[in-house]
């Protein structure tokens, strides 16, 4: 017994009498297994008719609209690729202006310095045609031709 009990501050529990389970009455055979009522009765070596045969379902064939979706989505790709980069930026500004290159110039700065709104890869391409250069090593002091874009962007020399 617990303590509280042994004081008197809590009255000890009665056991509550076990209600009588009602009797279940079974109703079709004698010793049938008990089976839920959506489930058909089984006789063992018959089949009830209209029971579909042992033999497995076939999987309908969807490969067609797998390959039909992956070759749309392939060519929506494709084309947002095309719409995104066929739009170029400005053209590479046909001015031109001689520039002395300085301690650690690029061809990728300068032009990105004289012309900012154009695409550099075609701006350095236009400078290696201008200048007859092969590589791209360049050594300060060297003169060079440069498009640019805007003139007063060009220092005096």
């Amino acid at each position: 017994m617990s303590i509280l009990a042994e004081r008197g501050q809590v009255r000890p529990a009665t056991p509550v009498p076990a209600q009588p389970r009602p009797v279940r009455v079974l109703r079709g055979r004698r010793g049938e297994v008990h089976r839920p009522p959506t489930r058909a009765r089984f006789v063992a070596g018959r089949r009830p008719a209209g029971a579909p045969c042992a033999a497995p379902r076939r999987v309908p064939v969807r490969w067609p609209w797998l390959a039909a979706l992956a070759v749309a989505s392939c060519l929506v790709i494709t084309g947002l690729g095309l719409l995104s980069g066929g739009v170029p930026g400005a053209p590479v500004p046909e001015r031109t202006a001689t520039v002395s290159v300085e301690q650690g110039d690029t061809l990728a700065s300068l032009a990105a310095r004289f012309a900012p709104d154009s695409d550099p890869g075609a701006v350095v391409t236009r400078i290696k045609e201008l200048n007859r250069l092969d590589q791209a090593v360049l050594v300060p002091g060297l003169s060079l031709a440069v498009p640019v874009a805007d003139p007063a962007a060009v220092p005096a020399p």
